[in-house]
């Protein structure tokens, strides 16, 4: 019988244990902060959680580029939770973006709780778990009223594949037992380190471009819900105490003091935990709310609270690690410091949701009926180029900000973007027109305004994005309100067809969906050349650059060729154009040396430890996904095991290259026929030398200037205070600032370009014009800086220098880049000229 009530006492035990919430050590097998959690287990225990609790749901609204699902958790009071979709509703109808809805629910605040956008800032995900059982049990009395009054969104994971890829190789590296010495290898993470993405984009800094396909997927439901407040978890430096809102100055100019003044609430409230605890933290410094593409000034401009919360650790801490002072940080420290700031956030959100609903219905009423902010329209001229016209419309669209076609002609005056000043223009038929009366007003004149207003000029990113300069569009911004005109039509492709007697084809070089074209033809086995002059033929004019496929280059393909090129340029709605003569009637005939045979790239690209991972992320995405074309990745500890006969185009992304390309005969190979492009601080290898024309100065005088400057900025900096310190070199530094190039666009690397270029300059580096190569892109007078922040003493250091250029040597070429025009792959305007440095430069 003891046995007996053993057993029964054993099994009761087990039941009850079912019977209630597991709390993740239950489902994992051991405490949260004992070893990092593998993303699989991560997702496996917040759908049983969503399987076993009645008022917790889970939805998958994508999957990474290795194929790990991405998912959203939703959790609320169950008389709440009923009526989940009835609330969506009623938020977005708030917003203007939804126009019936059921009213009410004004006392339920949507808090979205974003956690490992960084992928070795890995302590975030297991805070989730924690975050998600406490809301879970029933038990948790605070948790359970404050949802009474909140929908919470849970995304445990925004970068699985960043985290695998830290987890991973920690679990690898990791002693048994851990070591906290800063010193050992399980704190010094290889190259690429976990914090970016597949494609080594920084996630963090896409919410406005989308330019990565985790970023598409959370927008879409983003859109869909559009919550009052958004906080976003990271780490930093292993020796930074906490940090949490308020953020740091410069706050964007449309920021609301509502917006400020709950940001310190919520900061006041997370201070009170902190206070009881005893634990050190920061406020107000370091990260602003300025740059629109962060998990916080996205959300923000968007009518919610956004905040970002940094925890001290990142990859550098793992389970444990000795700190400056030689405290030990644990992981299961850090753990504790995102669950409290995650519970703070969500208890001042519920106590406060009927001023937090109120405030952001006030938002998006204003922002219909009387748009804070300068600019009321912005009107962007009908554009030649289809593709460029098709993208900026994809992406409005996908933030759903409003725009519509002028249907009539109107005599305006604005702000003109190319020449910098405010002009009279005439608005014509099939002009945009976007409004500032609009739900997405705020973040509309965010992304379109020709200059932000800076409090600070120290921040934490870039202050210039505008999109009129980042496609290169004739545009206008207007302080008064222009009418709304037509829907937009949605114009339609009409395919081509075989054409009986066709000569050649012609395809236009405008825009990267034009390389994406070559590329694809090339692949098919087309031969192509591309025209190095404008020509005519049969009354059609075609501009230098475009591409041309003569059945006389391709007779061996036969039908095949037709065939290719008809079936890729419908598949790519490419307008195409048949001729049936090659006899021009002005330019040069479609058989002269003029019009150049484009020979396949042989690219090979070099990573690896020494060059920027997210650098080289932008030109591995560029060939993966933007043209498609075939690329040899190379990592720099190989790098003297290769052939480079086996290649025609070396890429060198941004990096430190003197060690790397040290076993290879780079000058030998160029002299041959070899090309390199050269992006940022790579042109470090070839500047200077007695082998290349690339240098500071492009004279004995331009050297004796700049230093002179240089010497009256010592001069002060050593007079400067110490409290004056951060800001001693403020005046040589570019915080990533849009300057218009001079551009020379009959070169092959320029064509498909007007006669000016806008680049997104980032450092302060500068070199003189090449005294042996052609001055493509140049910065000629101090006036080049258009918008963003640059120091004094950059701006009279600027003029009359390089930016993009080439160097012939031999037979090949050296593309010089001092600018990056793949930068996070949002430049839209640089993609073509780095098509131009790939397939046409060269050719000739």
């Amino acid at each position: 019988m003891k046995k007996i009530y053993t057993l029964l006492a054993v099994f009761f035990t087990v039941f009850q244990s079912f019977a209630q919430v597991p709390t993740p050590a239950d489902f994992l097998g051991y405490e949260l902060g004992e070893r990092f959690t593998p993303h699989y287990r991560v997702i496996d225990y917040f759908e049983l959680i969503a399987e076993e609790v009645p008022n917790i749901s889970l939805t998958q609204y994508g999957e990474t580029n290795e194929y790990r699902p991405l998912v959203v958790a939703f959790i609320s009071a169950q008389e709440n939770f009923d009526r989940l979709e009835d609330i969506r509703k009623a938020n977005l109808a708030r917003t203007g973006l939804l126009e019936e809805a059921e009213a009410g629910f004004e006392d339920i605040a949507i808090v979205w709780l974003s956690y490992n956008v960084h992928g070795n800032e890995a302590v975030s995900t297991e805070a989730s778990m924690q975050v998600l059982y406490d809301l879970a049990n029933k038990n948790n009395n605070q948790a359970q009223e404050w949802l009474k009054n909140t929908v919470v969104m849970i995304d445990p994971c925004i970068n699985p594949d960043g985290r695998e890829r830290y987890v991973n190789w920690y679990q690898q590296k990791v002693g048994s037992p851990n070591n906290p010495s800063p010193d050992a290898w399980e704190h010094h993470e290889p190259w690429p380190g976990g914090r970016a993405n597949h494609y080594l984009f920084d996630l963090n800094r896409d919410w406005a471009w989308l330019t990565q396909k985790e970023s598409r997927e959370r927008l879409a439901i983003y859109n869909q819900w559009l919550p009052h407040v958004h906080t976003d978890f990271h780490e930093q430096a292993v020796n930074s105490p906490y940090y949490f809102a308020p953020a740091a100055e410069p706050y964007h100019a449309l920021i609301t003091d509502w917006q400020r003044d709950f940001q310190t609430q919520i900061g006041k409230n997370n201070a009170r935990y902190f206070d009881e605890e005893g634990w050190l933290y920061f406020t107000k410094e370091r990260f602003d709310l300025l740059y629109p593409s962060y998990g916080d000034t996205y959300p923000t401009y968007n009518g919610a609270i956004g905040m970002t919360y940094e925890q001290g650790g990142s990859g550098r801490a793992g389970l444990a690690v000795l700190t400056e002072e030689g405290d030990t940080l644990t992981l299961t420290d850090r753990i504790a410091h995102h669950v409290t700031t995650s519970f703070s956030t969500i208890e001042i959100s519920a106590k406060n949701a009927s001023k937090v609903v109120e405030e952001f219905d006030s938002f998006f009423e204003q922002a219909i009926n009387n748009p804070p902010g300068e600019y009321k329209s912005f009107v962007i001229k009908k554009s030649d180029n289809e593709d460029k016209w098709q993208k900026l419309q994809s992406l409005l669209n996908t933030h759903e900000i409003e725009y519509s076609v002028s249907n009539k002609g109107l005599n305006l005056s604005g702000f003109n973007y190319q020449s910098n000043s405010n002009e009279s223009f005439r608005l014509e038929s099939g002009d945009m027109i976007l409004s500032a009366y609009q739900p997405k007003s705020v973040l509309l004149q965010v992304l379109f305004e020709p200059e932000a207003e800076l409090s600070d000029s120290i921040t934490y990113d870039i202050t210039a994005w505008s999109i009129p300069y980042a496609y290169d569009l004739q545009a206008y911004a207007l302080t008064s309100r222009v009418s709304e005109g037509q829907a937009p039509e949605q114009s339609a492709f009409e395919p081509i067809a075989v054409q009986e007697n066709t000569y050649a084809y012609i395809a236009p070089w405008k825009s990267v969906e034009d390389v994406k074209f070559l590329s694809k033809v090339m692949q098919a086995g087309v031969k192509a050349r591309y025209a190095g002059y404008e020509f005519m033929v049969n009354g059609q004019s075609f501009p230098a650059g475009s591409i041309i496929m003569t059945r006389a280059n391709n007779e061996d393909m036969g039908e095949a060729f037709d065939e290719a090129v008809v079936e890729i340029a419908n598949e790519l709605e490419q307008n195409v154009a048949a001729i049936s003569t090659g006899f021009v009637g002005s330019g040069y005939d479609l058989g002269s040396g003029e019009v150049h045979y484009i020979e396949p790239p042989k690219v090979m690209l070099i990573g690896g430890e020494g060059t920027s991972s997210l650098a080289f992320g932008e030109v591995w995405y560029y060939f993966e996904q933007d043209i498609e074309y075939p690329v040899t990745v190379v990592d720099t500890k190989d790098v003297g095991d290769i052939d480079l006969a086996d290649y025609n185009t070396l890429i060198l992304p941004n990096g430190r290259y003197n060690e790397i390309l040290e076993p290879l005969n780079i000058e030998a190979w160029i002299s041959q026929g070899g090309k390199v492009i050269a992006l940022e601080n790579s042109l470090a290898y070839f500047e200077g030398t007695e082998s290349y024309s690339l240098s500071e100065y492009s004279s004995e005088q331009e050297k004796q200037r700049i230093e002179s400057l240089d010497e009256v900025v010592s001069k002060s900096n050593n007079l400067a205070s110490y409290g004056q310190r951060e800001r001693r070199n403020i005046s040589n530094y570019i915080s990533g600032g849009i300057f218009k190039l001079q551009l020379d666009n009959t070169h092959p690397l320029a064509l498909g370009y007007p006669d000016y270029y806008y680049t997104l300059k980032r450092g302060n580096n500068r070199y003189g014009y090449l005294e042996d190569g052609w001055n493509v892109g140049v910065i000629r007078g101090q006036d080049a800086l258009v918008s963003g922040f640059a120091g004094k003493n950059i701006l009279q250091k600027l003029p009359e220098s390089l930016v993009f250029g080439v160097e012939n040597k031999g037979a090949g070429e050296l593309v010089y880049m001092a600018d990056n025009p793949l930068f996070r792959a949002f430049w839209y305007n640089g993609k073509l000229m780095f098509g131009n440095a790939i397939f046409l430069v060269g050719q000739n």
